[in-house]
Parts: structure tokens; C-alpha cells; sequence
């Protein structure tokens, strides 16, 4: 099986009891930037030292770059950034990023992240629950790995890497 069948229609808009998830775009990055910084400590502390994210000095205008990159790559079908937003899409809570596998033994990758006033909520929660049924239902995949989650960074980074062509 490719990433992802041509057939397959991306998902645009889903929602839990308190939040929505939809693909990110250019028109979130003030909530996205507010939500990296005001969380940079606990973001750092979870994807420092593999992605050197989110660094101190991140501008506003990086951070539009890399939400416009991760547009892209969803139109493109190459990887998929969703914003997870408050009901009302007023403020970010977080993001979910579903990716190809890097690594051999699974059909795909994910992550997900909320903002530092909300880990360890019920939202939290509610959102991981929710990312891991939704992944495995809604999308074509059998089979998902969770790097950071449910296998620690360095044990990802020793498993045998996926050449993508």
C-alpha cells in the first residue's frame, strides 16, 4: 500500500465533545504562534532534543513559513497538519500531524501536542483517545506508530529507516 490511496478524500473537519480538528493553514498562524510560545518550555521538553523545536527565538514570521510548508504537503499529499481548535476555532489547543512512515512496521506515523495549560486535562486526554481511534478508522491505516508515545525517541531512532522515493 502507497502513504495514501488516490481514492482516499482527507478528512476537512472533525470534532470531539470540546474541540475541532481541521487541516491547518496561513490563516491560524497567530494562534499557532501563541499556542507554540506560551508552550515553548513543555514543547521543547517533549521535541527538543529530536527536532530542535520550538526554539526560544521563534519568529512569527518562521512560524508562518513552516504552517504555510505544512499546508502545502497536505494539498501535495505528503504529510497532513491539523489544527485542533476550542469549538468556536477561537484559540488553538493543539496539533495533530499524520505523516509516512519514517521507520519499517507501520503504515503511517503520528504525533500530536496540546498547549501547556492543557496537558493533563480532560481535553487532553479526550484528544489522544480521539487521534488514536481516528487514525486507524477514518484513515486508510492498519497500523500506526506514535514516535514520543508509544516507543521512546530513541527507540525510533534505532529502527531501520523507510526509503521514500
Amino acid at each position: 500500500m502507497t502513504f495514501l490511496p488516490e481514492d482516499f478524500v482527507v478528512p476537512t473537519l472533525v470534532a470531539g465533545l470540546r474541540f475541532r480538528i481541521r487541516p491547518i493553514t496561513v490563516h491560524d498562524v497567530v494562534k499557532v504562534y501563541d499556542a507554540v510560545m506560551s508552550s515553548r518550555e513543555h514543547l521543547w521538553a517533549e521535541f527538543g532534543d529530536v527536532w530542535g523545536w520550538p526554539r526560544a527565538g521563534l519568529t512569527l514570521e518562521e512560524t508562518l513559513i513552516d504552517v504555510a510548508w505544512r499546508q502545502r504537503e497536505g494539498e501535495l499529499r505528503r504529510s497532513f497538519s491539523f489544527a485542533v481548535l476550542t469549538t468556536d476555532e477561537s484559540r488553538l489547543l493543539g496539533a495533530v500531524r499524520i505523516d509516512p512512515p519514517g521507520k519499517l512496521g507501520v503504515d503511517a506515523e503520528a504525533g500530536f501536542w496540546v498547549r501547556s495549560d492543557q496537558d493533563g486535562s480532560s481535553v487532553a486526554a479526550e484528544l489522544e483517545d480521539f487521534v488514536r481511534e481516528w487514525v486507524t478508522t477514518t484513515w486508510p491505516f492498519k497500523t500506526v506508530r506514535y514516535p514520543g508515545r508509544d516507543i521512546s525517541w530513541d527507540e525510533w531512532h534505532a529502527l531501520p529507516s523507510v526509503e521514500h522515493p
